[in-house]
């Protein structure tokens, strides 16, 4: 059974994660809380730079969240074939990419893609992202893994 008051991404089945995570709690929230500000505002500036009109696809949202589950993919990959220190995940994985990403921009514009009229659109972007977000995390996570598999290899 896991321990409810420790975040999911933190990995409690490795000893090192473990003993400093539990030695330190406070740290793993300000990690990630320093790492959400990141994500934050990588996605607040590329939803400035990318607007959309009333009606129109969400494209800036979509690509948010699609790039940030390739990222959580390749995270995933990395951290399980190389150690990392215990704070890592939770910075990155949590922080980072939890507040880049964001599901309530992506409920909040397939509501108002139906409040403008526009339903097949919001049927599409609701689709679409759920669709490119799962292939973006398995192929995220299966080319690095693929990759660091493929550098391993090759230095021995």
């Amino acid at each position: 059974m896991s321990d409810p008051r420790v975040d999911p991404d933190v990995d409690l089945r490795v000893p090192a994660d473990r003993a400093e995570l539990s030695a330190h709690p406070a740290a793993v929230l300000g990690v990630i809380a320093a790492g959400g500000v990141f994500g934050a505002l990588a996605r607040a500036g590329a939803q400035s730079a990318v607007p959309h009109q009333a009606g129109g696809f969400p494209w800036a949202t979509f690509a948010v969240n699609v790039t940030g589950c390739l990222l959580i993919g390749v995270l995933t990959a990395a951290l399980a074939a190389r150690p990392a220190h215990p704070l890592t995940r939770p910075f990155l994985g949590v922080g980072v990419l939890g507040g880049f990403t964001t599901f309530s921009a992506y409920a909040v514009d397939a509501q108002r893609l139906l409040a403008d009229g526009a339903a097949v659109t919001a049927g599409g972007y609701l689709t679409a992202t759920v669709l490119a977000a799962l292939a973006a995390v398995a192929a995220g996570d299966a080319v690095t893994a693929r990759a660091l598999a493929a550098r391993d290899g090759r230095r021995r």
